[in-house]
């Protein structure tokens, strides 16, 4: 190495900067030569996907404030341990522990922390962390959706997770979102598909790469991904969903563009922009890292055992007799 290489590197570390070179070697690498997402990942964060009024025109916090917020989260959900997760109601022969207590509650413990910085909202864009206001149409369409939710005449009115056809929050995606339990992901790759294995309602999706669309005419449940390379970031296109995953309300014209970051061993950045003008008034953005846990990823019951389906048309045909 020259000396002029060696003074460079030198100012480098004064600065506190790494070099390329090192950086990468810190970036497990896959036979191909590009970054190796494999692994089990989790999302989960305490951060919500819209920046709460407490935070506003604060993006970020110091590390005080971010743990400040998490003693107040932890001792709120703490406190409403106990309470049912249907407003006013309690879940009978259950102690009034409701559906979910603390004990199935595994959310996080902290803030979203990126580039060293705590996040207060998921959305970054817009810059004040709000979702985009609704269309006239994306009104009347979740308008419909909720209306829609009340009805109990058939199976099929119920609503998509109650169904265990697909999660509940998006937490499968795209985009792929923090919810209150089951965060993981498993990720296979390989040159020509990569497989992410959803804990939650253990749902898979395939990344097709260096592919085309499929024809508009083919709708999936978690639409068709199409996946490439841009230097070190897994890009990935989804279009064709169905009119009925509605993600906040979206309609089936929904977009989403993904991209995979693996930014040091222990962390992939993920950033999710949703496009819908249908829905929305604009595009608009999300940003949250997803970090490894040691797995593995175990099977997730959604109908065995679980008679709440039962329960609510048994329900509803036990009111019709007495109409």
């Amino acid at each position: 190495m020259t000396n002029r290489a060696w003074a460079a590197l030198a100012v480098l570390a004064m600065m506190g900067i790494a070099p390329v070179s090192g950086q990468r070697l810190k970036i497990p690498l896959a036979a191909d030569g590009h970054p190796d997402l494999q692994g089990v990942w989790t999302n989960a964060t305490i951060t919500p996907m819209e920046r709460p009024a407490a935070f506003a025109n604060k993006p970020t916090v110091t590390e005080a404030e971010a743990g400040n917020f998490a003693k107040l989260a932890a001792a709120e959900l703490q406190s409403n341990d106990g309470a049912s997760d249907s407003p006013g109601l309690r879940a009978a022969g259950s102690g009034g522990t409701g559906g979910y207590n603390v004990l199935f509650i595994d959310r996080g413990t902290q803030l979203a922390k990126v580039d060293g910085q705590f996040r207060t909202s998921l959305i970054v864009d817009p810059p004040d962390g709000k979702m985009p206001s609704l269309t006239a149409e994306g009104k009347r369409r979740i308008a419909g959706m909720m209306m829609s939710f009340l009805s109990y005449n058939t199976v099929k009115d119920r609503p998509l997770s109650e169904r265990c056809i697909m999660s509940f929050g998006s937490s499968s995606g795209p985009p792929m979102m923090p919810v209150l339990y089951n965060n993981n992901y498993q990720i296979v790759q390989t040159p020509d598909v990569i497989m992410i294995l959803v804990e939650m309602d253990h749902d898979v999706r395939f990344i097709r790469m260096n592919a085309e669309h499929d024809p508009p005419s083919m709708r999936k449940w978690l639409g068709d991904s199409v996946g490439h390379w841009d230097g070190d970031t897994l890009v990935v296109d989804t279009t064709n969903f169905t009119n009925q995953t509605m993600f906040q309300g979206a309609s089936d014209k929904l977009h989403i563009v993904e991209r995979f970051k693996r930014v040091n061993a222990n962390t992939i950045l993920y950033r999710v922009t949703v496009d819908d003008p249908s829905t929305f008034t604009r595009q608009w953005t999300m940003e949250f890292p997803f970090t490894s846990t040691p797995g593995p990823v175990y099977e997730y019951a959604c109908h065995e055992g679980n008679y709440a389906l039962m329960d609510i048309m048994g329900g509803a045909r036990k009111a019709d007799s007495k109409k």
